[in-house]
């Protein structure tokens, strides 16, 4: 048995200023002694344990008392996704980011983990060896570790309800896995006074929907794809959502099951019709251009925008050369800025605006730089956009 503990342990539920404790559940030594240097090596996180099964984390959580959990799923005598709820039970306010080597069958349980209260996953290198790989794992992880870690101690500690499943459609025999609404809560910027202003809605009637996010992007897409029906059915809908290829490819099987209306990965060169939803598939930024009279998708293998791949802005200015600025883009829950650039050229072409608000947000990256840019014509809890969306596309223009 591989167990280290580094640091004091405070009593548990408390948010005391102080570094953020991070303990690293994994059986592979080699990922527990690289995340714990990079760990480490950060001036506001430390190492709270470095474990290597489900089973002494679940066994020690109230000694070590960690803010993060970097969880691996697969290891001995208790796997990832059985020690999640065992880890929530004893501590509900626990961040949790499961990492996994990038396998479908890893992507699918990452998906059931977000279901079952996971914060957010991270693919794994299939090598170390490999420079750019490790690098690139380095710096997201360090990155979710901050961003949830920080989110964490702004809130109460009163866990969020996890994503349920929904009843499958009469049509379907399979379960699908459709996330709830989060509980509702006030926009924390109804007022000038918040120091964020909006800006009056277009007049122009919007002819294509535009969504970007990060995360804790996936449960907020099955959240709102599920109100977005009329407005699929009427015109296109594009997607990028920063994640890996594989998952992205699950993420296009949940969201057609939670909006019942065909869901895909876009295709390079496939026309862009209305009745269906277009995700950027991992690892390539998805544009739209014109061929002959038809729109259609554009990907693009270039390098990473916004230290994404894909990334929002790409597909944000692209759009305006097609659809001008008959244009409505939305932008939910996630890290950095990417979107806002992109958001502020739609907004100057004529277009609009959404933002989820900081109390509906996983982490306020995103939302929050178009929010703050003054580009938003309104910001919105979660469970609020779909409405507002659809009664634009019916005619609304406030």
């Amino acid at each position: 048995m591989s167990v280290a503990f580094a640091g004091n342990s405070a009593p548990t539920g408390s948010r005391e200023a102080g570094p953020l404790r991070v303990m690293i559940v994994d059986d592979s030594v080699v990922i527990r002694g690289l995340i714990s240097r990079w760990v480490g090596a950060e001036h506001d996180m430390e190492v709270a344990a470095s474990l290597r099964t489900g089973l002494e984390a679940v066994n020690q959580i109230e000694r070590i008392n960690p803010d993060v959990a970097v969880l691996d799923i697969e290891m001995p005598e208790l796997d990832g996704i059985s020690a999640l709820p065992k880890l929530l039970a004893k501590k509900r306010d626990l961040v949790i980011i499961m990492a996994s080597t990038l396998t479908r069958r890893n992507a699918e349980i990452s998906f059931k983990a977000l279901s079952l209260g996971a914060a957010d996953y991270i693919p794994k290198p299939e090598s170390t060896r490999e420079a750019s790989a490790a690098d690139i794992f380095h710096h997201d992880l360090i990155e979710k570790i901050r961003h949830l870690g920080a989110r964490l101690r702004r809130r109460p500690a009163v866990a969020s309800p996890p994503l349920a499943p929904a009843s499958p459609a009469p049509a379907q025999r399979s379960p699908v896995a459709r996330p709830a609404a989060p509980t509702p809560a006030p926009s924390l910027y109804p007022q000038s006074a918040s120091g964020i202003t909006t800006r009056p809605f277009s007049s122009q009637a919007p002819k294509v929907l535009l969504i970007g996010s990060s995360t804790g992007g996936p449960q907020a897409l099955m959240a709102l794809v599920t109100e977005l029906g009329p407005v699929i059915d009427r015109v296109p809908v594009l997607i990028t959502q920063h994640m890996p290829p594989t998952f992205t490819t699950i993420l296009a099987e949940h969201l057609a099951r939670s909006s019942r209306r065909p869901a895909a990965e876009a295709v390079d060169g496939e026309p862009v019709k209305p009745g269906r939803i277009y995700l950027a598939p991992g690892g390539k930024h998805m544009r739209v251009a014109r061929s002959g009279v038809d729109t259609v998708i554009a990907l693009d293998d270039g390098p990473a925008v916004n230290f994404c791949k894909p990334a929002v802005d790409p597909l944000f200015t692209s759009a305006i050369d097609i659809w001008h600025g008959a244009i409505l883009s939305v932008i939910l829950t996630g890290m950095g800025s990417d979107g806002m650039r992109g958001g502020k050229d739609i907004v100057a072409a004529g277009g609009n605006v959404i933002a989820q608000d900081e109390a509906s947000s996983v982490v306020w990256g995103m939302p929050g730089a178009a929010a703050n840019a003054g580009i938003c014509a309104a910001i919105l809890p979660l469970n609020q956009i779909g409405a507002k969306v659809n009664r634009l596309f019916a005619g609304d223009r406030a």
